[in-house]
């Protein structure tokens, strides 16, 4: 049972955060409908998959009346007068139709969900990574808050559980009963054998955190309403961060023996020039596969159920719904095991590399 304390103070949050809920008008919306001579837009499956799988500064809630209703979400931005922050709902169209707002004498726009200084943007695609031309962004965007959310919801779990143990010495109940045999899993199917039974014990912390981290954000992604419905492991940077950690963790813990055999591999050494630089990248491709595969197979689980919903508007006819549904159901179970399955992937992975890293010398 979730403990009452905890289980209190997020309903309190829920309930401010609620009361602060701004409805904004959507303000493309208006942009591309405000004439009625204007023809009507075509479906175009291919945006709707993007706006739905990317980040967003705020949470589309619903369309009403052909109204777009949305939870704005906090802006914070360190500009060259200092830091600045807002609702994302305070953006608006100006007469060029570029979205844009005004704080402390300075004008942003936002491009492609960047925020850039309207008087430094030369084109309609500027770059990122042209930080001349943009302030730095700490906003809170739907991913941000989809993990911070996440981190919340672990920090009840693993409290509750660990305050269960203290005051129930009997056989585990409730969520206790369901979270035991998951850590048990990890621990002796995972970081024992891939680790071994002298090492696997500091490590048990980075492995149970990243497992349930990504198995929830997983979840959380299945779910198509708010405050869920964030693409968060589907985003190459999120993965990349973990891949990251994953490739630290293996670097710093590789002992005397793990570099011998990458640095002086067991070859005659006029093989050095080539098995050398070989040994290096194996060490970059193997950050580089966790990366992709959990990216590359969540973000394909949401594009295939984006595009069989288009499908019912690509045909123009609710005769494909039936068909459509059908498929959505089976890919979202479907997607449900894979959830799972990509979270003890990342991890059993995870822990192999450590392994080699750690592994004593058996020659």
């Amino acid at each position: 049972m979730i403990a009452t304390k905890p289980l209190k103070a997020v309903l309190l949050a829920i309930a401010m955060l609620f009361s602060f809920v701004q409805f904004s008008y959507s303000q493309e919306y208006e942009v591309e409908h405000t004439s009625e001579n204007q023809p009507e837009k075509e479906f175009n499956a291919g945006d709707l998959i993007n706006h739905h799988i990317a980040d967003s500064h705020e949470f589309h809630l619903i369309d009403w009346n052909g109204v777009s209703y949305s939870m704005p979400l906090p802006i914070i931005l360190y500009t060259n007068n200092g830091l600045v922050t807002f609702l994302s709902s305070e953006f608006h169209h100006d007469n060029e139709g570029k979205v844009i707002v005004e704080r402390k004498g300075q004008q942003f726009v936002r491009i492609h969900d960047g925020i850039f200084y309207a008087d430094k943007v030369v084109d309609d695609h500027p770059s990122v990574m042209d930080f001349s031309s943009r302030p730095l962004n700490f906003s809170i965007t739907k991913l941000v808050f989809s993990m911070l959310m996440s981190v919340i919801i672990l920090f009840i779990v693993f409290i509750s559980v660990a305050k269960s143990y203290k005051n129930n010495p009997n056989a585990p109940k409730g969520l206790t009963g369901f979270m035991e045999p998951l850590v048990l899993f990890v621990r002796d199917d995972i970081a024992i054998p891939n680790i071994g039974k002298k090492n696997y014990a500091k490590y048990m912390p980075y492995l149970l955190s990243i497992f349930f981290f990504i198995w929830i954000n997983n979840l959380i992604g299945l779910i198509p309403f708010f405050p869920f419905s964030a693409n968060l492991t589907g985003n190459i940077a999120f993965t990349f961060v973990l891949a990251s950690l994953t490739f630290l963790i293996t670097t710093f813990s590789g002992n005397k023996y793990y570099w011998k055999h990458i640095l002086m591999p067991p070859v005659p050494w006029l093989l050095y020039p080539i098995m050398v630089p070989i040994e290096i990248i194996g060490m970059l491709t193997k950050p580089f596969a966790l990366m992709i595969r959990l990216f590359a197979n969540i973000a394909a689980g949401h594009i295939i159920i984006l595009s069989l919903v288009s499908l019912i508007f690509i045909f123009k006819t609710i005769a494909i719904a039936p068909v459509s549904g059908a498929f959505v159901i089976f890919m979202t179970m479907l997607e449900l095991l894979v959830a799972a399955l990509q979270a003890y992937v990342f991890t059993l992975l995870s822990a192999l590399f450590i392994g080699q890293a750690v592994a004593d010398d058996h020659h």
